[in-house]
């Protein structure tokens, strides 16, 4: 019993954390999207950003982990939630603001349990000094992305040209000049060529990237946990992968937390074609599979077949739902929205007249049959809403 009551204390904390996180979609940065709708969210960014570290780090000039990348570009912008974003074309105090931000991480990463919230701040600790090769990797890319794409556009927008280009002349970004040249040299071309098509090693996997922008103009039926919009379908993906970075000890066992990442990252991108599919809408399966396999069949297809092929070996492993790492990823998915849903004041359960026995049927046995650790700590929290709902 002392176990199973530490257990769930430890998920408490973990959640505590995952339910604040969600307040970083709904700060906007500077940059906007590549259609130029609307201004980008820092989930939308953290998401972006973590897919491009699972598709480009191996191209990195330096020796670094991947996954450990994809942590460090995870968490890196949490501290947002307190310190706000900084646009690099806005005059301010550097040395106030990244104040700012290092209390935000210790209030942040605080509500983690003690060994966890010390690694997560060891980790974006590591991130801020830019010293290690995991660390310059993750910098790297964070630096690089905007520019992209600002010059994806079409066309870019002439101020946001304008910042690219000081960017990479004289900014925060010109050291990857000498740094990682070769992703430096092909964000220059574009940012003084705007509307060129790119050539070389990289060009399949920007072009990827550039289209996985539209995710981020793809909303869903779960609400943010102010209720105040539907989240986006890369704003979800980030939140989940998320989930499987602080809560992989509740894996079955022989599952890879890495993997789980990857596939929580990729798992949406389908969306962009097919659109999504709310799970208490009425819709027809085999159509909305067969769009999806298209969909990846497209998607997956624009990157190198070095790249794209496992990537999409993995999308598959995660549909069939047989695999460990796939049944916690399924489990993850399912979870996150409940959580949500209850800090919204029920959000897309009264959108759609949830009855507590649906949502057991449709999420509730999906999150048991990979992580069952997590429905027993959500279950009793869903029915007493649902009772106090009266929709049980």
């Amino acid at each position: 019993m002392p176990d199973t009551v530490a257990r769930s204390s430890r998920l408490d904390h973990q959640m505590a954390l995952l339910h604040e996180a969600d307040l970083l979609k709904s700060i906007d940065r500077a940059n906007v999207l590549i259609d130029l709708s609307r201004v980008e969210t820092v989930a939308d960014h953290a998401w972006h950003v973590s897919l491009a570290a699972l598709v480009l780090t191996d191209a990195a000039p330096w020796p670094a982990d991947r996954d450990r990348v994809i942590a460090m570009l995870l968490i890196h912008d949490l501290v947002e939630i307190d310190a706000g974003d900084m646009p690099i074309d806005q005059p301010h105090d550097a040395v106030a603001h990244a104040a700012a931000e290092a209390a935000a991480a210790l209030r942040l990463f605080g509500l983690l349990p003690a060994d966890q919230g010390a690694d997560m701040l060891a980790l974006w600790t590591e991130f801020e000094a830019a010293q290690t090769p995991d660390a310059r990797c993750a910098k790297a890319l964070d630096y690089l992305m905007p520019v992209f794409q600002v010059v994806w556009a079409n066309p870019p927008r002439p101020d946001h040209l304008a910042i690219a280009q000081q960017n990479l002349a004289s900014g925060r970004a010109a050291y990857l000049a000498q740094d990682w040249p070769e992703a430096f040299a092909a964000a220059q071309f574009l940012a003084n060529t705007p509307g060129a098509t790119l050539d070389g090693p990289l060009a399949e996997t920007l072009r990827f990237l550039a289209e996985a922008d539209k995710l981020k103009s793809v909303f869903r039926a779960t609400k943010l946990t102010g209720g105040t919009r539907p989240e986006t379908s890369s704003e979800h993906s980030w939140h989940v992968a998320l989930f499987a970075l602080l809560l992989a000890d509740y894996a079955p066992s022989g599952a890879d937390a890495a993997r789980i990442i990857h596939m929580l990252l990729i798992h949406d991108l389908v969306e962009i074609d097919a659109g999504d599919a709310p799970i208490f809408g009425d819709h027809d399966l085999a159509a909305i599979e067969a769009e999806e396999r298209a969909a990846a069949d497209r998607l997956f297809g624009l990157l190198p077949d070095h790249t794209g092929a496992p990537l999409r070996a993995l999308w598959d492993e995660f549909e069939a739902n047989a695999s460990p790492d796939a049944r916690f990823a399924k489990s993850l998915d399912r979870f996150s929205a409940p959580n949500q849903n209850l800090i919204s004041h029920g959000g897309s359960w009264v959108e759609y007249e949830v009855r507590y026995h649906q949502m057991e049927a449709r999420v509730g046995q999906k999150i048991a049959a990979g992580a069952p650790d997590l429905w027993d700590w959500l279950r009793p929290r869903a029915q007493d809403f649902f009772h106090k709902l009266g929709q049980f």
